[in-house]
C-alpha cells in the first residue's frame, strides 16, 4: 500500500489538475457511472464536532475509495486542525487497497475544483471582482479554482474577525506573486456583495450572512458552507432572485442543506426552482448562463465520487512519479 502525506499530494497535484478531473468526474456522475450513498454523519455533542464516512466508487476508472473527514471546531483553540481527513483508495478490479493518503488538502483542492466548474459555466466571462464571505480553511481553494477560471482584479475578503481575513490576504499575496489585482477587506458582508461579480460564501453560519436584495445582476454566488440543515449561508431573497439554481447533486442538497431546507420549512420556497445538477449542464442537456443579468447560485454540499476521482488521479501520478512511501499491513 502506498502511503501519501499532504506535502506529497502538494507537488503532484494542482488546481488546474483538479477541475480537470472533478469536470470529468461530473460527467461520469451524470452517466450513471458512478455509486456514491449519502454520506454519514456521526455528531460528537460532547466536543460539538462531527465525523463524515463518504464511501464512493467510479466504474469508469475502476477503483472505489472512502474518505473519513473529522471536524473538531474547539480544536483552533488549541492550534489543531479543525478538519483532518484520509482518504483508503481500493482497486476495484483485485479488491486490493492501493492506498492510504491524506485527505485534508485534497478535500479543500476539490471542493474548490467543484465550484471552479461552477463558476466556469456559469459566471460571467468578464467577472472581475470575486467577495468572500468566510475566511477559514476551504476559502483558499475556493479562490485558486475562481483564479483558475476567471481573471479577477480584485478580491474582498470578509471574515467575522480581521486577523483570519488579514492571514489570507498574506497566503494569497504569497501564492500569486505576479498577480496586479488588489486585495480588499471589508467588515460588512453587504457592502463586500453589493459590488461583487462573483460571491463565495464558505462559512458555518446558521442565519444569512448578507442581504440577497442586494445582489447586483449578473451576479454568480458559490455556496459551501451550509451542509447540515440547520446551516444557512444565504437568504430566501438570493434564491428567489437567482435565475438558476445549481447543485452538485439535488439529492445531497435536499437531504443536508439549510440553505434550502429552512426556507422549504418555512414554506417561502420550494425545491422545484432547482434548475438542474451541474453534471446536466456539463454534458449539454441544459444550458449554462443565457444572459449577463442572469443571476446564478451554485450549491455543493459534496459528493463522494469526486474524493475518490482525485484519489485516483494522484495514485497514478505518484505511481508515475515513484513518490509516496510503500508499507505493508
Amino acid at each position: 500500500m502506498l502511503l501519501l502525506n499532504e506535502q506529497k499530494i502538494t507537488e503532484l497535484y494542482s488546481m488546474a489538475d483538479c477541475i480537470d478531473d472533478v469536470e470529468k468526474a461530473f460527467r461520469y456522475g451524470r452517466e450513471g457511472k458512478t455509486i456514491a450513498p449519502i454520506r454519514m454523519s456521526i455528531p460528537h455533542k460532547k466536543m460539538s464536532a462531527e465525523t463524515l464516512y463518504m464511501p464512493s466508487y467510479i466504474e469508469s476508472e475502476d477503483y472505489t475509495a472512502v474518505k473519513i473527514v473529522s471536524i473538531f471546531p474547539n480544536n483552533a483553540k488549541q492550534g489543531k486542525k479543525v478538519l483532518q481527513s484520509i482518504i483508503l483508495l481500493t482497486d476495484a478490479i483485485t479488491g486490493e487497497h492501493v492506498a492510504m493518503m491524506d485527505a485534508s488538502y485534497l478535500t479543500i483542492l476539490r471542493t474548490g475544483a467543484s465550484s471552479g466548474v461552477a463558476t466556469k459555466y456559469l459566471a460571467r466571462e468578464k467577472s472581475r471582482i470575486c467577495a468572500v464571505l468566510g475566511c477559514g480553511a476551504q476559502s483558499l481553494g475556493q479562490i485558486q479554482a475562481i483564479m483558475a477560471v476567471r481573471n479577477l482584479d480584485e478580491i474582498i475578503l470578509y471574515n467575522r474577525t480581521i486577523e483570519k481575513a488579514e492571514q489570507l490576504g498574506e497566503k494569497l499575496r504569497a501564492l500569486y506573486p505576479n498577480w496586479n489585482g488588489n486585495i480588499v477587506f471589508n467588515s460588512d458582508a453587504n457592502k463586500a456583495v453589493e459590488k461583487a461579480d462573483i460571491i463565495i460564501c464558505s462559512t458555518k453560519s446558521t442565519t444569512p450572512l448578507f442581504n440577497g436584495n442586494l445582489l447586483k445582476p449578473g451576479t454568480h454566488i458559490n455556496a459551501i458552507g451550509s451542509y447540515q440543515p440547520h446551516m444557512q449561508e444565504v437568504d430566501v431573497h438570493t434564491l428567489k432572485k437567482s435565475g438558476k439554481i445549481v447543485v452538485d447533486t439535488i439529492e445531497g442538497a435536499l437531504h443536508e442543506t439549510g440553505d434550502f431546507l429552512v426556507p422549504m420549512k418555512e414554506g417561502s420556497w420550494s425545491p422545484q426552482s432547482i434548475y438542474g445538477e451541474i453534471g446536466e449542464i456539463i454534458c449539454g442537456e441544459k444550458e449554462a448562463r443565457m444572459y449577463d443579468d442572469e443571476i446564478t447560485f451554485y450549491k455543493s454540499v459534496g459528493i463522494g465520487y469526486l474524493d475518490t476521482m482525485v484519489a485516483v488521479q494522484v495514485f497514478k501520478k505518484a505511481i508515475e512519479a515513484s513518490v509516496g512511501e510503500n508499507f505493508s499491513l
